[in-house]
């Protein structure tokens, strides 16, 4: 089957495929008041997950992230790891975390076949963590840190969302960090949600002043590899560690997507904002069903727009980030 491609020439080899949208974090920036369920969550089943990446695999998609919520919550995790990994198209297999349980399951998820590990850490100060997240896990979410890197990840990745008044004078500690440990920090600029106007104004710091600075310290841009996401990398030669900057108000930014994203609940969505979703699930039922699956996929992004339009404000029906997968 042909590769997924949109209208303007972009392909898709990367897909962001939540598995619940429970979370047992509070981050301000998402959840303030922690998860509230709609009704009974019936989430995709393991069949229906692979079906889902099996048709994926057909039209080109090469990386997987399995996101959430917290995807680590649903306790057939494991499993859905090696049902990504035992496909033979998907190439890159990772996920995104809050880290909460990765001290004790990370070798097992490593065995499995999960390859790369994206955890969010908003800050370094163990009592601004716990402001940001409303959780007190710092140390058991840096020791988990630490199991992946023993456990052989090809790539381990710390998220931190840039908060203006918050963390935002946690760069050098951030740097100090990464001069002699192996991992890549990326830096996510603040993005406006259909619940979070206040928040947003009074806590966004644009990207673009962080890369700036970063140029002035020597930091190099890197160029992207194929499956890469948004961010921009940089690496410099004095530290092991990059550092990676998403800056979704940056002009051009969705010249370059590359991602699709299907909800917990089988819904494709073509952008992180702006539209509601196009069902999936009942296609997902059974392996006969592939061509037809695939053909949705083909028509759906003849549909996809040019661009996101939060720099006019809108923000589309995303009421947070955890209800389909950030």
């Amino acid at each position: 089957m042909s590769q997924l491609q949109d209208s303007f020439g972009r392909r898709f080899h990367y897909l962001r495929m939540s598995v619940t949208d429970v979370c047992n974090f509070k981050c301000t920036y998402c959840l303030p008041d922690g998860y509230r369920p709609d009704g009974k969550p019936t989430f995709l089943t393991l069949n229906e997950i692979e079906n889902l990446v099996a048709g994926f695999g057909e039209v080109g998609t090469q990386k997987i992230r399995i996101t959430g919520g917290e995807p680590t919550l649903r306790k057939d995790f494991t499993d859905i790891v090696r049902i990504v990994a035992d496909n033979p198209n998907i190439s890159t297999v990772a996920m995104t975390t809050n880290g909460y349980r990765l001290q004790q399951h990370a070798k097992e998820w490593y065995d499995a076949g999960l390859r790369r590990i994206n955890v969010s850490v908003d800050s370094l100060d163990p009592k601004m963590f716990y402001q940001i997240t409303g959780e007190n896990k710092f140390d058991q979410v840096m020791r988990g840190i630490d199991a992946a890197l023993e456990a052989g990840f090809e790539r381990v990745k710390i998220n931190a969302v840039l908060l203006k008044g918050l963390n935002d004078k946690d760069l050098p500690r951030f740097l100090h960090w990464i001069k002699n440990t192996p991992i890549d920090l990326r830096f996510i600029e603040l993005m406006e949600t259909g619940l979070g106007r206040d928040y947003f104004n009074a806590h966004h710091l644009a990207g673009v002043d962080i890369k700036k600075q970063l140029e002035r310290e020597g930091w190099l841009y890197d160029l992207p590899d194929v499956d890469d996401g948004p961010a921009q990398n940089f690496s410099h030669t004095d530290y092991k560690g990059r550092i990676g900057l998403i800056m979704p108000y940056a002009k051009n930014f969705c010249a370059s997507c590359n991602r699709l994203r299907v909800s917990a609940k089988g819904k494709l969505h073509l952008c992180l904002f702006t539209e509601n979703g196009v069902d999936l699930r009942d296609l997902l039922q059974d392996a006969s069903q592939r061509d037809e699956l695939i053909s949705r996929l083909h028509g759906q992004l003849a549909q996809k727009k040019e661009t996101h339009f939060l720099h006019q404000g809108i923000t589309g029906v995303t009421q947070h980030l955890a209800s389909i997968g950030g």
